[in-house]
């Protein structure tokens, strides 16, 4: 079985029920379970979750609740390595064989089906244990500051203060989206960033994280915007 697995807890702090919260006229989480489903890449779409108003949610957009997760795992310290190692042992327990298996946030409005299935056919392509979305950085991460204890700036690399733009290489991030991976992979807690993983590159357009009002915010005029 190929199985999507989309973590979503009821206690997230900063932004209070986040995983349904309304986001242009639907609970937010209906996006990834949508984005899913019409991908046709899953025999199973499940939404991993603590509360029962999200598990009621997820139903009615067509995801499966095949458990509830137990609320050690659904605290702040929770990773996501946690929830899918629980989920996929779930599966085994039960005699559910899960060969390839997909994370997908529960704050992904952007997420698309044809994404998700670039992301197993790469993984299908070559010998990896995970292909996930990211997208470029809009600046030289070379020429970056910070900010010292004093109040003044230094750069990270300052080897790069008068190097050009153009000849600085290309750098990328994490979009946030999904990771597709091979469930042996999940299991043994690979690291996603490695030789053994693919970036399937996203318009910059298309990413925002989702962590407190601003972010929250900003997607909604972003997805206006491209809507």
């Amino acid at each position: 079985m190929k199985i999507a697995i989309i973590p979503a807890r009821g206690g997230s702090k900063r932004i209070p029920r986040k995983n349904i919260k309304d986001f242009h006229g639907k609970p937010i989480i209906a996006y990834s379970i949508e984005a899913a489903l019409i991908s046709g890449c899953f025999d199973e779409v499940c939404v991993s979750t603590d509360d029962n108003e999200i598990a009621e949610v997820a139903l009615r957009y067509g995801a499966t609740i095949p458990f509830i997760r137990p609320a050690d795992l659904a605290d702040d310290y929770a990773s996501t390595q946690d929830v899918m190692s629980h989920a996929l042992n779930w599966y085994k327990q039960n005699n559910r064989v899960i060969t390839h298996v997909c994370c997908i946030y529960a704050t992904a409005p952007f997420i698309t089906p044809e994404a998700l299935q670039n992301g197993l056919e790469a993984l299908n392509s070559a010998d990896l244990d995970y292909a996930f979305s990211a997208t470029s950085y809009s600046f030289p991460i070379q020429r970056a500051i910070k900010v010292t204890a004093q109040g003044t700036v230094e750069m990270f690399q300052p080897e790069h203060l008068s190097t050009r733009s153009q000849d600085l290489e290309e750098a990328y991030h994490d979009a946030g989206q999904f990771y597709w991976g091979t469930a042996p992979a999940f299991i043994n807690r690979k690291p996603f960033f490695s030789s053994r993983a693919k970036a399937i590159l996203l318009p910059r357009k298309y990413v925002q994280d989702i962590d407190t009002h601003e972010d929250w915010e900003l997607a909604e005029v972003l997805f206006k915007a491209l809507k």
